[in-house]
């Protein structure tokens, strides 16, 4: 509505509720020599009181929407969920969206398939959040039990921001629980500082974990604050309850260390999962390599980038498919009909060899088992077949040397 329109439609329905009293308040007015009191008719008179009145209430309720427009854009808090990815969210008091931005690339993977972001503004917070940590869990930031979320509120309003902070928690541990994610969640309030927002514009982060960076820093001056930011919310994390004892190598490192030492650099199909451990001893990455003849897991030191342990040059040790793979050739995971490849160069038993084993010991006839789940691993460098199934009440996990035979380890438990 224009003001024109609104000074308009004042005046018509003041016109019904002003007073009629111009002869009134001129007979009060005093007669003075020399001076010409005009005269006015009422209609006259009555419409100059009544546009005055109404251009005055019309400015009246312009600069009280001006208000209420400042009120519902000016930003009342910050939220952030770091992961890896860094996402920041600007709310007005009403909890709702004024922006959502991608603090760094793996945060736009993250907000592709919403705009990158900007389809999240005007929507209530919960909402936002649950699409945001329902993407994370699709991108498979969360699928790891020693993965981690943080959720951190920045408001100078304490009460709202620890209001906000339990919704929040509440609104990621559902989304968790749905999708069954096993990551944990981290939360935290602040307060504005700009030297922290200084430090997080500097690094492409949010200010909750520059927070998080400022805690490790706290317990170990010597490191960097550029190098620890790049790290993820859960390797901080472990480092802190570590005492931040050195700077880690980091995941992409610990996966490319892993490779190097299992020959699978040549490979394009072969892909690494990584999980830090930096608050056990030793500290170390736990790096399982995804190949085409099965899962091996290696073991990484989080500060020297030594592997531990692990299944050294796996094209020369191991055949897909009894064909023999040269490290120049990318290799095609099998089917999941196809069976495990076989270690090469020993008297090593098969697939079905493996399931036999594993029944007799526990007993029970195959058309008795379901749920069957063989696999080809590396334990500590040596290959060993990893035998789950269930029978009746009863789950049961064995591994069993690929060479040998032998029974490695063997667990029975009532299946829950």
């Amino acid at each position: 509505m224009t003001n024109e329109k609104m000074e308009q439609r004042l005046a018509a329905a003041l016109e019904k509720t002003a007073p009629d009293d111009v002869n009134g308040v001129l007979s009060r007015c005093e007669e003075r020599k020399g001076t010409v009191i005009p005269m006015t008719t009422k209609k006259t008179a009555n419409r100059k009181w009544t546009s005055l009145i109404a251009a005055c209430l019309a400015v009246m309720l312009l600069g009280g929407g001006g208000v209420f427009y400042q009120r519902a854009n000016a930003v009342a808090s910050v939220v952030s969920l770091d992961v890896n990815p860094s996402i920041e969210l600007k709310v007005n008091r009403n909890e709702k969206v004024l922006s959502c931005t991608p603090l760094n690339e793996d945060a736009k993977a993250i907000l592709a398939d919403m705009s990158n972001g900007a389809d999240l503004k005007g929507a209530k917070l919960d909402v936002a959040v649950n699409a945001i940590v329902g993407s994370l869990v699709r991108n498979g930031y969360l699928d790891s039990i020693s993965s981690a979320i943080m959720i951190s509120v920045e408001d100078k309003d304490t009460a709202r921001a620890e209001k906000l902070q339990r919704e929040l928690t509440s609104t990621v541990d559902g989304v968790l629980q749905t999708s069954e994610a096993k990551a944990a969640v981290l939360t935290q309030t602040l307060t504005q500082d700009a030297g922290r927002e200084q430090q997080a514009r500097e690094n492409n982060i949010s200010t909750g974990k520059a927070a998080l960076v400022n805690h490790v820093l706290a317990l170990n001056s010597a490191l960097k604050f550029d190098a620890l930011a790049k790290l993820s919310v859960e390797e901080l994390k472990d480092l802190a309850e570590a005492g931040a004892p050195a700077m880690p190598i980091g995941k992409a490192a610990a996966a490319y260390a892993a490779e190097q030492y299992a020959g699978t650099t040549a490979l394009d199909s072969v892909t690494a999962e990584v999980d830090s451990e930096l608050d056990e001893s030793p500290a170390h990455y736990e790096v399982e390599l995804h190949t085409a003849w099965g899962e091996f897991e290696y073991l990484v030191d989080a500060y020297t980038g030594k592997v531990i342990s692990g299944q050294k040059d796996l094209p020369s040790t191991v055949s897909a498919q009894n064909d023999t793979v040269k490290p120049s050739q990318p290799v095609s995971p099998p089917a999941q009909s196809s069976q495990p490849a076989q270690p090469s160069g020993s008297a090593d038993i098969d697939h079905a060899k493996a399931k036999s084993i594993a029944l007799n010991h526990a007993g029970v006839s195959e058309n008795e088992a379901y749920d069957m789940d063989i696999e080809l691993d590396d334990e500590d460098g040596i290959l060993v077949y990893e035998v789950e199934f269930k029978s009746g009440n009863m789950e049961y996990d064995y591994e069993i040397n690929a060479a040998t035979g032998a029974i490695l380890k063997h667990e029975s438990e009532l299946d829950d």
